[in-house]
């Protein structure tokens, strides 16, 4: 084994989500390169459905899986770490762990953050939905508020806690827009009674003239309606410019008092120490050539969110931060790096839009196909969505139980996972028996 390794090229991977894992998974037990994924998780997770997590439909084992399993008897290699800064003369990453890291080609597929546009009141103060970690906070804080709601007595206090605002109408915004107003109309009143008759409102705010605004016009036009049916407040053409002490201010002067604010407004990418200010474009995403190369190293490449590739001629500007951009190009690197090892030329990258999605609550899909060409909504947009997102789980096992969970929240209107679990109360730290 160690001969093996010793007489194959090293490739470290950076990062194991949509486009990370699927470079690897087609690199697995080849006979040129020795594979090692770094990633500060020991999991992958399905960014697509954290929404479902933070709102208590899915439990997190449903849509995350550990990459020892995933890598178990295929000859690569895991370590459990963030880069912190890469030696490009030496190649060489320095790693959180301590450890330092040599590589032959290294691969960045680090994906993004939450872009909050410098806008500090709203860090410090909004949830964000980037990983499992920010799902379960989401999940723990959204019905701690609830409950405080539930003993409150003033009724203007009491409808603050219960306000929610949504920034942002992309697919999450809505998505989360739409789960959350399912859960005012079938599921408070059930589980909190005295809260019956108190008014929950949930806001959603975005700074374009529509709701899923990459998506066609159906889309846009069934998104809002479908919002506004299930009793959901729509702004468009405006900004949240601020939130301090409860009170979300927008760029048109008008305030809302709401004690949760939920910021699923863009994202930008990570940013590595060691990689040359010219290397860097748009949106902090590393610029690369048509085979994914950075632009100014020979053996450095960065694949899904965190790459800015320009050269597709329907994508002047980049592709899309999405999953299908992402799996794409972590392919279309393990042909190449397999080409290249085999003595033959790289092929440029091209991608193929297969199209984008969204639902909202239980019933209401979109599906838009092929380029726009084919709308699909009713009962087709929602069988296409939980088709897709189905398949594109990483195992058996998550399939199994997303499948099981939905069917439970779609016969019942409701879910049994509404538990507050916190590690800061493990026994040894209580204070309190």
């Amino acid at each position: 084994m160690e001969n093996s390794i010793v007489n194959k090229k090293h490739i470290v991977v950076i990062g194991g989500g949509f486009a990370g894992l699927n470079f690897i998974t087609r690199m697995l037990k080849n006979k040129y390169y020795h594979i090692t994924l770094v990633d500060k998780n020991n999991y992958n997770y399905f960014t697509p459905l954290l929404y479902q997590v933070a709102t208590s439909f899915l439990e997190p084992a449903s849509i995350s899986y550990p990459f020892r399993k995933v890598l178990k008897n295929s000859g690569a290699s895991f370590r459990m770490a963030s880069l912190k800064k890469v030696d490009t003369q030496t190649q060489e990453l320095y790693l959180s762990d301590g450890g330092i890291l040599n590589y032959d080609i290294l691969v960045f597929a680090a994906g993004s953050k939450t872009n909050f546009f410098g806008n500090e009141s709203v860090r410090a103060q909004a949830f964000s939905l980037k990983g499992i970690d920010d799902a379960l906070f989401m999940r723990n804080e959204l019905i701690k508020t609830v409950e405080r709601a539930a003993i409150e007595t003033d009724p203007v206090a009491r409808k603050k806690l219960l306000t929610v605002v949504i920034a942002g109408g992309g697919p999450t915004g809505v998505e989360i827009a739409g789960m959350l107003a399912e859960m005012k109309r079938y599921i408070l009143g059930k589980d909190y009674p005295q809260l019956m008759e108190t008014t929950a409102e949930i806001h959603i705010i975005d700074g374009s003239p529509y709701l899923l605004a990459p998506m066609s016009d159906k889309s846009h036009e069934a998104a809002y309606k479908a919002l506004a049916d299930q009793g959901v407040h729509i702004k468009l053409n405006t900004h949240v410019n601020s939130y301090d002490n409860g009170v979300v201010h927008l760029s048109d002067g008008s305030t809302i008092e709401a004690e949760t604010l939920i910021w699923a407004a863009g994202v930008i990418a990570n940013l590595f120490e060691g990689i040359a200010a010219e290397s860097i474009g748009k949106g902090r995403r590393m610029l690369t050539d048509a085979f994914n190369r950075v632009n100014g190293y020979e053996n450095i490449y960065a694949i899904g969110d965190i790459s800015l590739l320009t050269s597709d001629p329907a994508y002047p500007n980049g592709h899309p931060q999405l999953a299908q951009p992402a799996i794409q190009h972590g392919k279309s690197l393990a042909k190449n790096l397999t080409r290249v090892a085999k003595g033959q030329q790289m092929k440029p990258f091209i991608y193929f839009d297969r199209g984008d999605m969204a639902i909202i609550g239980r019933r209401v899909a979109m599906a838009d196909l092929f380029k726009h060409k084919l709308h699909l909504g009713g009962f087709l947009g929602l069988m296409s969505w939980l088709f897709i997102h189905l398949v594109s789980l990483v195992n058996y096992n998550n399939k199994i139980k997303t499948l099981y969970n939905w069917t439970v929240a779609y016969l019942t209107r409701d879910q049994a996972l509404r538990m507050i679990f916190r590690s800061e109360n493990r026994e040894n730290r209580m204070e309190n028996d």
